[in-house]
């Protein structure tokens, strides 16, 4: 059985319209905010609620904070280009069309990444199809600024999901807030974006279960706090992020490629290690196709969900597909169950990939466990309930 995801459930996309709900005074506030002025949205990439759960010894201030009513839904799938697309535009992946860290373009016939391979050929203005709610807000009035390090400023997906914000860098995790603090003491109607990106950095090289990760976000847990306090009676915090963390050790590596059953026919593969997009030939039959699905589920079992691209949108894993983002979905997507992740071990000649180096990673994510779609809304400020 494939899980269904619920439309109705609370998730990213449902973050900054309520923000901009609450500063209009108006509009759809799913999330049921409070009115206020200014607003701060803290996206702490990777750090998931079972992860904060877990090692709360370590983040004292946030995890107090964490019980059942500041969880939602991340949204899948659970990587950061989908989940920031997701929060930055309040539409879904199969909406806004970054369905995958890694996805077809086919129109060129290749593989595609949508978080640094922005070229002209993928054009961010047009490749990423959602006005942002940062757009919307600039149109009525609302002063909106995004905050992150120097290399995002002009990078292609920040220019994909960032448009209608003023980009501010700060180079630590303490200079953002700092930045943030300028901006609302500037006044007015504001709407801010803050993004801190070293949790994720450190989970992916060294895991989520490291000290220099338990070490980070100690002092993410600190700066956090200490920006809390000085946030004015008009101002409110919201505290979330793009998807959760799993520590995935070599010996938990899946490698596929040397059975002819699980590749045959297939012409691309994309998608994360946890959540694979298997894009099949043009000519292969029907019959074919069905054989290799099968042959997934074959192997795989209760190691991962494998299905087929309308069984997927069937379940309601990209909410509303939009009929160009079709092609970007695999045919067929391995998401893993349990604490797995997947590599083609073919050598590129044999159609594999151009490196392994992915397979250096210890921090994984991209599938629909709760440790991976799980993430925190904590309410501060303003919004304190």
């Amino acid at each position: 059985m494939l899980p269904a995801l619920d439309s109705a459930r609370l998730s990213l996309a449902d973050v900054l319209p309520s923000c901009l709900a609450s500063i209009r005074g108006s509009g759809e506030n799913r999330l049921g905010l409070p009115s206020a002025d200014r607003v701060v949205v803290l996206l702490v990439d990777g750090l998931g609620s079972d992860a904060l759960r877990f090692r709360s010894g370590h983040a004292r201030f946030l995890a107090n904070l964490l019980d059942r009513g500041s969880t939602m839904f991340s949204g899948f799938p659970a990587t950061t280009v989908a989940g920031i697309a997701s929060l930055a535009t309040g539409q879904p992946s199969g909406t806004h069309g970054l369905v995958a860290y890694r996805v077809r373009d086919e129109e060129r016939d290749r593989v595609v990444n949508q978080l640094t391979g922005w070229d002209d050929g993928m054009q961010p203005e047009t490749w990423q199809r959602a006005t942002t709610v940062f757009e919307r807000a600039s149109a009525l009035g609302v002063r909106t600024t995004a905050i992150g390090p120097e290399k995002f400023r002009n990078s292609g997906f920040s220019k994909a999901v960032l448009r209608g914000a003023d980009y501010v860098a700060g180079r630590s995790i303490a200079d953002r807030f700092a930045a943030a603090r300028r901006v609302l003491d500037a006044g007015g109607s504001q709407l801010i974006y803050v993004y801190v990106s070293e949790l994720d950095v450190i989970a992916h090289a060294s895991g989520a279960e490291s000290v220099k990760w338990l070490e980070q976000l100690e002092a993410l847990d600190g700066a956090v706090a200490a920006f809390a306090s000085i946030l004015g009676p008009r101002e409110g915090l919201l505290v979330t992020a793009d998807h959760g963390v799993l520590d995935v050790p070599e010996h938990s590596h899946v490698l596929f490629g040397d059975d002819p059953r699980l590749v045959a026919g297939i012409r691309h593969i994309a998608g994360d290690p946890r959540c694979l997009h298997l894009y099949f030939e043009p000519d292969i039959p029907a019959a074919a196709r069905d054989e290799l699905v099968q042959a997934w589920r074959d192997r795989e079992q209760e190691r991962a969900w494998v299905a087929s691209r309308e069984e997927a949108i069937d379940a309601g894993w990209f909410g509303t597909v939009a009929l160009e983002v079709l092609p970007r979905i695999g045919d067929v997507i391995v998401a893993a169950r349990k604490r797995v992740a997947y590599y083609d071990q073919r050598d590129p000649e044999d159609g594999g990939p151009p490196d392994q180096k992915a397979r250096r990673m210890i921090g994984q994510h991209g599938s629909l466990t709760p440790e991976e779609t799980l993430v925190p809304l904590i309410r501060l400020g303003a919004f304190t309930r």
